[in-house]
C-alpha cells in the first residue's frame, strides 16, 4: 500500500451540512448463510473475483478518507469472515492515522475459531447477526444448522472483553416469538440487543417486518417498563435500559423513525462503489479510478464529488421513483 502524505483536510460534509464520518465497507458478497430475507433459496451468482476490490485498494480508500476526516470504519459483507486474509485488513486499517474506530459485522459462523487473530490484529468491536435461539427455526431461516457455533462466537468475543452487539432483524413469517428470548440475552450479561426493522430491499421485499414500537410495548409488558436511554454518538439505535438487565435494549428504527437528518455514513460495495444512501441505487465507481491510476487528489475529488449527491433522505414507503437499489443486502454491504 502506498504511503500517502500527510496533510490537514477539512472534515467530509455532505450538501445539507452532515458531517460523514462513518464508512461501512462490504468486503465480499459472499456468505455461507442463506437467510430466507436476505437472499433465494437457490442461492445468487457470484461477483467474479476479478470485479471485488483487493484489500490493498480497500485500504487505499480508506486511508484517502481518512485523510478526509473519517474516523469510523465496519467491516461487513456479505459475510467478512470468509474474505480471505480479512485480518490483514484488519490489521491495516486498525494502525491508519485518523481511523479511531473499526468494528465488524458477522454472523459469528466463523467467529469463535478465528477470533484470536482478529484480537491479535486489532479488532475489538464486533457485531452479531442472530435472529432466534431455536436450533431448528435456526436453520430455516438461514439454511444451515449453525446455531452452536454462532453461539460460541458470541461467548468467545464476550468473554475476550469486546464490545459485543447483537443484532436481530424481526421478521413476521420467519421469527416473531423469537425477540423476547433474545432480549433476553441482555439481562445477565452488559451487552446490547439491537432489533433492526426490515430494510425493503432485494429479498427484504417480499417480507413483513416487526416496527420497533410493536416490540418495545411487548417488551415493556413482560419486562416492566423501560426507561429511554440520552445518546451516546454511537450510531443510529434507541437503546432502552429495563429493569434487572445488565445490557441494554436497542431499536434501530429506519422505517418508522426515520434518522437521515443524523446520517454520518457512506457504504462501500464489495465492488467498490461508493453508496450515498441505501434506498438509491446512485453511486461513484471507485474502483475504476483506483485501476486506472487515480492519485489521492484526484480519489478525495471524486469522493467530495459524489458527498454533494447524497439525498437528504430515502424513501421507504413511498411511490417508487425509479431510483431505488435493486441489488441485494450482501451485495451492498449491511
Amino acid at each position: 500500500m502506498r504511503k500517502l502524505k500527510k496533510q490537514q483536510v477539512q472534515n467530509l460534509k455532505d450538501a445539507y451540512g452532515r458531517t460523514i464520518d462513518y464508512l461501512r465497507i462490504s468486503v465480499t458478497d459472499k456468505c455461507n448463510l442463506r437467510c430466507k430475507y436476505c437472499m433465494p433459496e437457490g442461492g445468487v451468482p457470484s461477483v467474479s473475483h476479478q470485479e471485488i476490490l483487493t484489500l490493498e485498494e480497500i485500504a487505499r480508500v480508506v486511508e484517502v478518507m481518512a485523510g478526509m476526516g473519517l474516523k469510523k470504519v465496519r467491516l461487513t459483507g456479505g459475510e467478512p469472515l470468509v474474505r480471505k486474509n480479512i485480518t490483514e485488513l484488519v490489521r491495516q486499517i486498525r494502525r491508519m492515522p485518523g481511523i479511531e474506530q473499526l468494528a465488524l459485522t458477522t454472523n459469528a459462523v466463523r467467529l469463535a475459531e478465528m477470533l484470536p487473530e482478529l484480537e491479535a490484529a486489532g479488532l475489538n468491536r464486533v457485531n452479531i447477526s442472530i435472529d432466534t435461539l431455536d436450533r431448528e427455526r435456526y436453520e430455516r431461516i438461514t439454511g444451515k444448522d449453525a446455531l452452536e457455533q454462532v453461539l460460541a462466537g458470541i461467548d468467545a468475543a464476550y468473554e475476550k472483553g469486546m464490545q459485543v452487539k447483537l443484532n436481530c432483524v424481526p421478521v413476521r413469517e420467519c421469527n416473531p416469538q423469537d425477540p423476547l428470548q433474545l432480549a433476553l440475552l441482555a439481562k445477565e450479561r452488559k451487552m446490547d440487543v439491537r432489533f433492526i426493522e426490515l430494510m425493503p430491499i432485494g429479498q427484504g421485499r417480499y417480507y413483513t417486518g416487526i416496527g420497533s414500537g410493536e416490540l418495545l410495548q411487548q417488551f415493556a409488558e413482560h419486562f416492566g417498563q423501560g426507561t429511554s436511554i440520552p445518546y451516546d454518538g454511537e450510531g443510529p439505535a434507541q437503546y432502552y435500559a429495563f429493569p434487572g438487565f445488565a445490557g441494554r435494549i436497542g431499536f434501530i428504527s429506519p422505517i418508522s423513525h426515520k434518522f437521515c437528518a443524523d446520517c454520518n455514513r457512506l457504504r462501500l460495495t464489495a465492488e467498490g462503489r461508493l453508496k450515498l444512501c441505501l434506498y438509491y441505487k446512485d453511486g461513484t465507481d471507485l474502483r475504476e479510478k483506483l485501476r486506472n491510476g487515480a492519485t489521492e487528489a484526484e480519489l478525495q475529488a471524486a469522493i467530495n464529488e459524489a458527498l454533494q449527491q447524497k439525498p437528504k433522505e430515502h424513501a421507504f414507503g413511498g411511490t417508487d421513483s425509479g431510483q431505488t437499489e435493486q441489488k441485494r443486502m450482501n451485495q451492498i454491504g449491511g
